[in-house]
């Protein structure tokens, strides 16, 4: 098999992604039954697009990430990358972690270059590491190791190897989720700026509402419908306008409170009537299943358990939410 060499690679555009009826089962062990955790999911991803996929823990979101990227194989249904199926670990694709999962012995150049090609040639991969530590911020703490640098310095360098390579795809599970407040919201607009300059296809994981809106094309929200086992798509939000986006545009903040319904999360008080939440039909939130919040779909926003704990939204001093639950 011929080794595809850096200045080779970065020729190469975003590559578009499919999913097309994609389920997976895993075998039970100490006779437990078959868990199945993701059922009948289809997605077309454009080139270049970032998709955020968001739901409740344990939904699949971050099983749906190993499926695309080739770390595990579904059980039922196909992926495509370009039109050419996944079966395996997938050298289109990288992938960055919630943990930078550095190599503590390595300075940061040189893990890095543990991202470079097999069979690359020295020159080309110096000035391509050269080329991603100027592009993550980190010309000045190169020869640093691991364990000299901050949280926030780490993941730049995990980002800055997983594209060594030049992927086509680039997969991202929780890639800020350990990082404090501050740092999240610079490492979102230095993804940003990496895409702008990168322009792969980003599929990325997370649980923060506010980082889906402000990174993504378009949000996929997984989780049951109907009471059904295993996750499916239950609705996919395309986000408007154009990126850096304002983090305070009043638009997203409607669209917040739309998505934090569809997480059983309501954003309105207890007391308050939900007929006069005004965001429970949002215009820009579809449903593969045809539904929609004005109308009472159950796979929709309004489709939290109404015997589980009240929550409401409080805004922290840094801009973020935070949830409490209501005494009552």
């Amino acid at each position: 098999m011929s080794i595809t060499t850096v200045s080779e690679r970065t020729a190469v555009p975003a590559l578009p992604v499919s999913v097309r009826g994609v389920g997976r089962t895993f075998a039970g062990s100490n006779g437990q039954a078959a868990r199945r955790v993701l059922r009948g999911i289809d997605l077309e991803i454009e080139p270049g697009e970032i998709i955020a996929m968001i739901g409740p823990s344990g939904c699949g979101k971050s099983t749906l990430l190993r499926q695309i990227s080739g770390l595990d194989a579904p059980t039922e249904g196909s992926i495509a990358i370009a039109d050419t199926a996944v079966t395996g670990i997938d050298l289109r694709c990288a992938v960055a972690f919630q943990e930078p999962r550095l190599l503590p012995w390595r300075s940061i150049e040189r893990n890095v270059a543990v991202g470079l090609p097999r069979g690359t040639d020295s020159a080309a991969g110096a000035e391509r590491v050269t080329e991603l530590i100027d592009l993550v911020g980190l010309e000045g703490s190169k020869q640093l190791r691991p364990r000299q640098v901050s949280g926030g310095m780490a993941q730049r360098a995990s980002l800055a190897r997983a594209l060594a390579r030049g992927p086509g795809v680039l997969v991202l599970d929780e890639p800020f989720g350990a990082l404090d407040a501050l740092t999240r919201l610079r490492m979102q607009d230095l993804l940003l700026d990496i895409h702008a300059a990168e322009p792969a296809t980003i599929v990325l994981v997370t649980h923060d509402v506010d980082e889906a809106l402000y990174l993504a094309d378009r949000i996929v929200l997984l989780g049951q419908v109907d009471g059904a086992e295993g996750s499916t798509i239950r609705r996919i939000l395309t986000v408007p306008g154009t990126r850096p986006r304002d983090r305070g545009d009043a638009t997203l903040a409607g669209l917040r409170a739309d998505l934090l319904e569809g997480l059983g999360v309501h954003s309105y008080h207890a007391s308050t009537p939900h007929a006069s939440s005004p965001h429970s039909g949002s215009p820009h939130a579809s449903s593969p299943h045809g539904g929609d919040a004005a109308n009472g779909d159950p796979t929709s926003s309004g489709d939290s358990d109404s015997t589980s704990p009240r929550t409401r939204t409080v805004a922290a001093p840094d801009g973020a939410a935070s949830t409490t639950k209501d005494p009552r």
